[in-house]
């Protein structure tokens, strides 16, 4: 097995080789250094690297699996790769911006440190927009993240390093985090597979997990990877009043979905979709009815009232934490997190509630046809990608000769941030003319995270997710 063969094993095969003892976690980690040290230049997807401490604790975990009768856990020596928002104490993080201090984090977030007592080990730290408040990945502290399969393009954001990293190799696993599509969108444009659990079922630290846009989840390149991950990160948290009980683990073995109903609409009623978006999301259609599922279009009714309502929440209380920055580093911030700053301050009290009216408006569509129907399809996005130096607080953006809202009109993602309690899984649909990876969200009902679940392993079983079989970007 080559080196570029480890990078690219999924951690549920690498921990049944580990047990096995044909494979080491010393020699996994290895190879995902190499690689990464190889094409890092090339996709710029980590921030920090900790490849000593790394190896050291990859020795620890090939001992442990030497040991007979030792407790092995979900994770152990698997290479995990944690965004740069995210805490661990003793490490600084960035948030990708300049005016963050450079003070070792006193804690490490609640999920993170899930992962990382499942035997999980952190190689390294991926990539985010300035305070992840961006649908691409470039700043002034980490530049300009790029797609491993068209350097041109974005990876997507905010968790952009995480969706970069698991398309070139050089992790096994990684996490992400959602308020408008940020686990979600990287998984489109890089071609892996990213989860949103429902609001509640993955702790947030604090303030975050109050505000129900807000979900931290697992992104991968299988759905047997993405379900391991998963079933680490969930569960009730003492320090999370938001968390719900009990516990909800994904089975190992998920069942067909013959005889199902899935909905599908390819525009949500209004956006614009590139026409490569239209052909690979109509082709991963007609696989699930090949697989024996029922399918049919649906109108949602929903207008581009949805996307007024998602920004002036989303502007209302995370524009305005950014907002704070302004008087005394507004030079420092990146031009999308200054406009998105300002935006925030230009929200009222009326403007939340008003989109609160609107949430409520739109589930009156979605929750009835989700009784009918056991999940809903449409594109992650309605582009493959835009540019991967795209600055959504300046430049323009056209679809089909028409031009979109600058941040919201080409991501067909918020809407679900909106229905928190849904839970939605991206999932690679095939390539655009470009080389760049398109995708499609599962929404499934509120909670039910295994029918979405297995919407895509039934799929993966027809057609592998990660790209055409055996496709890797060639960098």
């Amino acid at each position: 097995m080559s080196d570029t063969d480890l990078c690219y094993m999924g951690a549920a095969e690498a921990v049944a080789l580990f047990k096995a003892r044909k494979l080491s976690p010393v020699e996994l980690m290895q190879a995902v250094i190499a690689r990464a040290e190889a094409v890092e230049p090339k996709v710029n997807c980590f921030a920090d690297t900790y490849y000593d401490e790394a190896m050291e604790l990859a020795r620890k975990a090939e001992a442990r699996y030497a040991r007979p009768g030792a407790r092995l856990r979900p994770l152990e020596g698997v290479p995990v790769a944690i965004k740069d928002e995210n805490r661990i104490k003793g490490k600084w993080t960035s948030s990708g911006s300049l005016t963050t201090p450079k003070v070792p984090d006193s804690y490490t977030s609640y999920s993170v440190e899930r992962l990382m007592k499942a035997g999980g080990i952190v190689h390294a730290r991926s990539t985010a927009p300035e305070f992840a408040c961006a649908g691409i990945t470039h700043s002034k502290l980490w530049g300009v993240s790029r797609n491993p399969w068209n350097t041109d393009f974005t990876t997507g954001g905010s968790s952009g390093g995480a969706g970069g990293s698991l398309a070139a190799g050089t992790t096994t696993l990684a996490n992400g985090s959602d308020i408008w599509g940020s686990i979600r969108m990287p998984a489109s444009c890089c071609g892996v597979l990213g989860f949103k659990p429902p609001y509640g079922r993955v702790p947030e630290d604090p303030p975050f997990n109050l505000d129900y846009y807000c979900h931290e989840g697992p992104m991968a390149r299988s759905v047997a990877d993405l379900r391991l991950m998963q079933n680490v990160m969930a569960g009730p948290h003492p320090l999370d009043i938001t968390t719900v009980r009990p516990k909800l683990s994904i089975p190992a073995e998920l069942k067909p979905i013959k005889g199902w109903k899935i909905a599908f609409s390819m525009d949500l009623g209004y956006f614009e979709v590139d026409p490569e978006v239209v052909r690979n999301t109509r082709a991963l259609l007609d696989r699930l009815r090949d697989l024996g599922a029922e399918v049919e279009e649906v109108d949602l009714g929903w207008t581009e009232e949805t996307l007024t309502a998602a920004s002036n929440y989303l502007g209302h209380i995370f524009g305005n934490m950014i907002g704070g920055l302004l008087p005394r580093h507004r030079e420092q911030m990146t031009n999308y997190a200054r406009s998105f700053a300002e935006f925030g301050q230009r929200t009222t009290a009326t403007d939340l509630l008003t989109s609160m009216e609107v949430l409520n408006d739109m589930y009156a569509t979605l929750g009835p046809l989700l009784e009918r129907y056991n999940a809903f399809i449409c594109p992650t996005m309605p582009l493959p990608a835009v540019r991967a130096d795209y600055d959504p607080g300046t430049d323009r953006c056209e679809i089909n000769g028409r031009e979109v809202h600058p941040v919201w009109g080409w991501t067909m993602t918020y809407p679900f941030n909106m229905m928190s309690r849904c839970p939605v899984m991206s999932v690679p649909s095939g390539f655009a003319g470009n080389g760049v990876p398109t995708g499609v969200q599962i929404v499934g009902r509120t909670y039910d995270d295994v029918s979405v679940f297995r919407v895509a392993a039934d799929l993966e079983r027809v057609q592998p997710l990660y790209g055409e079989e055996g496709a890797r970007p060639k960098l």
